[in-house]
């Protein structure tokens, strides 16, 4: 009999905490505050601090709980509040009414807890193994009643608990990696971003496969930030990319902005992490997949992309933070250009890329590199000639196909849009091969269709000349990128001082426009 009724007993404990757990938090509002360093320091005692910024209202998904968290910093034997704030759901706050940071020692001091202003105040109380209590109060055997009721709820309350745990473990599971320190781990030779320091960082959803890994959308403290996350396997592509985004005067607005990387795991496990700014709208080919452009959108889109490529290829000796190397993108396509808030376009991934200094080897030149259907003609032809100028104009032929992808989604012209399509599509499908590729652009010489509409709208007309000029079979005849944003500049002028009845009269004399001389040199 007492066997039975601790059975029972103990069911009834772990249903009350499965449905504790799944239970929604009832935090509403947590105490806001961010350090600065340019203000004076904030300093208090371990159960408190000054200088509040303020109280902020929690929000976030329907199913989501919601938490209050503190970090803080032990200066010279003074506690530095470095940030609190809301924090999404994790399994690591549930159920704690203060907030008690309790790892031993650490760096830097974290801590969550749920509850209206619980990170009000916030301890430091490190782990410390202590006997359970015990009493000495006998036990005495339930009555029969009792028992008879115990023995016919149990498969009841069993099964309801496995259940609600069964469902708790799901919950739990669906990140695939738990919120973390960053860094948490020593990078080995490539020291971490200074703007990480050890702030938390949490994964939240895939938003994007490819060749090289996985992007993840993850959460930062208050900001939303893009994880790149690479397979040991990549190891080349992540250091690269590293490397590429910490050369000097690599902070541009329109070059994706780099946060910091790290290695997380060890051996074959070992996965490698690149840290960016996020932005929502995704690459160019996802937002052309589902919506069209105005003509003041797509030079917008185009100057912006133009720009960023322009000052990726140039050589700038006398940058404010040093001599800043030419650099070929050699992947250049728009899945790799991300699109801001504001439509304008930053250029992404560097995983190819190769940098151009003086009196020091580019790197990895093999030729045959980058996404089959932005291959120029001399890549599919293996006779590239390994100068940095060779390898700028591989980069011109593939902006004149992301700038016909812009022009086939663009409604200016007086006629129907069609659905997004990839740069030869409509001439070998979504999965080319090789030898595919090589039949139409070096054989047939073929390129995607310039629509005969877009001869009627003078800006398109403009931009069609300009597209031819990019993917010209002759790598020596292309525009640079400097060149494309001043083509963009003149676009935009032209259209905008062109009537509607002016246009007939505006294309018949386009031949007479002086454009921005080639540079042939790049």
């Amino acid at each position: 009999m007492g066997s039975a009724t601790k059975l029972a007993f103990s069911v009834f404990l772990i249903s009350c905490s499965s449905g504790a757990i799944l239970g929604r938090s009832e935090t509403q509002k947590c105490v806001h505050y961010n350090y600065s360093p340019s203000s004076s320091s904030s300093v208090a005692g371990v159960e408190g601090r000054g200088n509040v910024s303020g109280v902020m209202t929690c929000s976030g998904e329907k199913d989501k709980r919601l938490h209050c968290f503190a970090t803080w910093k032990n200066v010279s034997g003074a506690v530095q509040v470095v940030k609190q704030g809301c924090w999404l759901d994790d399994v690591n706050c549930y159920d704690r009414n203060e907030c008690v940071e309790k790892k031993d020692a650490p760096e830097v001091f974290f801590c969550c807890c749920e509850g209206s202003l619980c990170n009000d105040k916030f301890y430091y109380s490190p782990d410390s193994s202590q006997p359970p209590p015990t009493t000495n109060k006998p036990v005495t055997s339930p009555p029969p009643v009792l028992t008879t009721l115990m023995y016919s709820l149990v498969p009841i309350m069993a099964v309801t608990a496995i259940i609600l745990f069964s469902f708790w473990m799901y919950r739990h599971h669906k990140l695939a990696y738990p919120p973390v320190l960053v860094p948490t781990q020593d990078p080995g030779p490539l020291p971490p971003s200074p703007i990480l320091g050890q702030k938390p960082l949490q994964l939240l959803e895939i938003k994007a496969r490819g060749r090289f890994g996985c992007v993840w959308k993850a959460q930062l403290l208050s900001e939303y930030v893009a994880v790149k996350i690479f397979p040991i396997q990549d190891k080349q592509s992540w250091q690269n990319e590293f490397e590429i985004y910490n050369l000097n005067g690599m902070r541009h607005e329109n070059l994706l902005q780099f946060i910091g990387a790290e290695r997380r795991g060890s051996n074959m496990d070992m996965e490698l992490w690149l840290i960016t700014a996020f932005h929502e709208k995704g690459s160019l080919t996802d937002y052309l997949k589902a919506n069209v452009l105005s003509w003041s959108e797509l030079c917008l889109i185009a100057q912006s992309m133009s720009r960023g490529l322009a000052y990726l290829h140039e050589d700038i000796p006398g940058h404010k933070d040093g001599h800043k190397p030419a650099i070929a993108h050699r992947d250049f396509k728009s899945k790799n250009v991300l699109l801001k808030s504001n439509l304008t376009a930053c250029i992404a991934d560097f995983g190819l890329a190769l940098r151009f200094e003086a009196g020091k080897s580019p790197g990895d030149t093999h030729g045959q590199v980058g996404t089959r259907r932005y291959m120029a003609p001399e890549v599919l032809e293996g006779a590239i000639n390994f100068q940095r100028d060779a390898f700028l104009r591989i980069d011109m032929y593939a902006l004149g196909l992301v700038l016909w992808e812009l022009a086939s989604r663009c409604k200016a012209a007086d006629g129907p849009v069609d659905e997004y399509m990839l740069p030869f599509e409509e001439e070998v499908g979504q999965h080319p091969s090789l030898e595919d590729i090589q039949e139409v652009v070096v054989h047939k010489k073929l390129r995607p269709l310039l629509r005969e509409c877009w001869q009627k709208h003078a800006g398109l007309a403009l931009l069609c000349e300009t597209i031819e000029e990019c993917w010209d079979h002759e790598a020596e005849a292309r525009l640079s990128a400097g060149c494309v944003e001043e083509r963009v500049v003149q676009m935009q002028r032209q259209t905008s001082v062109t009537a509607p009845e002016e246009i007939v009269t505006v294309v018949t004399m386009v031949t007479n426009v002086d454009y921005p001389p080639k540079e042939s040199s790049l």
